[in-house]
């Protein structure tokens, strides 16, 4: 396999669209929501667009995927319950993405919580989440419960330590701040922001990140260890029933964190 290049694209305020290039210049591009920065990143490296993947239906994640795809020629993955006027190869967990031209192939996950029908793309040591998991953080669940985003989230968390997560958002200081209020004892997570801000500082991305540093980090992927419990218990004013219970309280706490 020709070495790979993995680029997080600013798109809007804080949302990355992610491009995987190889050596020939073949490229990938994954949730483009706007097709202008991807267009002239592509345009400038001289690259050949061969697909796009999309993790879910909203439209900072697809919104620039049609634009792109008529003017690259190129398909589509995504969901199969999702984004239909958009999709042109829907797929779901069992399946693969076999990029064309490119010899790479994606198994997908499904992943409902954030929304219905959220898929994750998985391989060349790569984890698109799309915006289920974030670097210590988890999206809302918008379209499915807080039990269905945990079920997913530990279903991503079941992977091995190595694949780089690559999420769609630039939150990491942000969920830090909220992990260590949850964890304040929890020395990773200090360590972990203390580098984000050195990166963020120097104008870089704080991602990808990796799941083996993310079991130390994440709250949401913590929650069957004493100190998480602990804290939603005391957030709560109640004891936690089980690990579901905990997610749900630290997840609506996190709503109104500031």
């Amino acid at each position: 396999m020709d070495k790979l290049t993995l680029t997080a694209i600013p798109a809007f305020t804080d949302n990355y669209i992610w491009l995987l290039t190889d050596a020939a210049g073949s490229a990938v591009l994954v949730d483009p929501g706007d097709a202008a920065p991807a267009q002239q990143v592509l345009e400038m490296q001289k690259l050949n667009l061969t697909a796009i993947l999309l993790t879910h239906h909203h439209p900072d994640h697809m919104g620039g995927a049609a634009e792109l795809a008529g003017r690259h020629a190129c398909p589509v993955f995504g969901p199969e319950r999702e984004a239909r006027e958009v999709v042109t190869v829907p797929v779901r967990q069992g399946m693969a993405a076999d990029i064309p031209g490119m010899a790479l192939r994606f198994l997908v996950l499904d992943i409902p919580g954030h929304t219905a029908g959220h898929i994750a793309f998985e391989g060349c040591g790569i984890l698109f989440s799309g915006d289920t998991m974030f670097s210590a953080g988890c999206g809302r669940p918008f379209e499915g419960t807080h039990a269905e985003l945990y079920g997913s989230l530990m279903k991503l968390a079941a992977l091995p330590d190595d694949p780089r997560i690559c999420c769609g958002h630039e939150y990491t200081l942000a969920n830090l701040r909220f992990a260590a209020a949850v964890d304040p004892d929890n020395q990773a997570i200090r360590r972990y922001a203390a580098e984000c801000e050195v990166r963020r500082a120097r104008g870089e991305a704080t991602l990808p990140s990796t799941l083996a540093l993310e079991r130390q980090v994440n709250p949401f992927l913590r929650c069957e260890t004493a100190a998480v419990r602990d804290a939603a218990s005391r957030h709560a004013g109640r004891d936690m029933k089980d690990a579901v219970d905990v997610f749900t309280v630290i997840r609506e706490w996190k709503d109104g964190f500031k």
